[in-house]
């Protein structure tokens, strides 16, 4: 699909670049705040930086990933998305 991820890089401690399938490029950004539940783990900068692709998500070991076609939307819209 269109918004299958094809490229993620760390650029900070709670922030990534990605690159989907048809080119479109943006940045994701995490709020200490919405990193709760299963996200919680991501506050350790250690786990974050084994950010990873996975069948075209972002993901972290332990089945941990984000939707890539909300990631896209809001990319889209705005060149970054802010979980908050």
């Amino acid at each position: 699909m269109y918004w299958d991820v094809v490229e993620v890089r760390q650029v900070g401690d709670l922030a990534l670049e990605v690159r989907f399938a048809d080119g479109l490029k943006g940045s994701v950004r995490f709020e200490r705040s919405a990193l709760t539940g299963a996200f919680t783990v991501l506050k350790d900068p250690k786990f974050f930086s084994q950010v990873m692709l996975g069948d075209g998500f972002v993901t972290w070991p332990g089945e941990l990933d984000l939707a890539p076609d909300a990631m896209y939307e809001e990319i889209k819209k705005s060149g970054e998305w802010v979980l908050t």
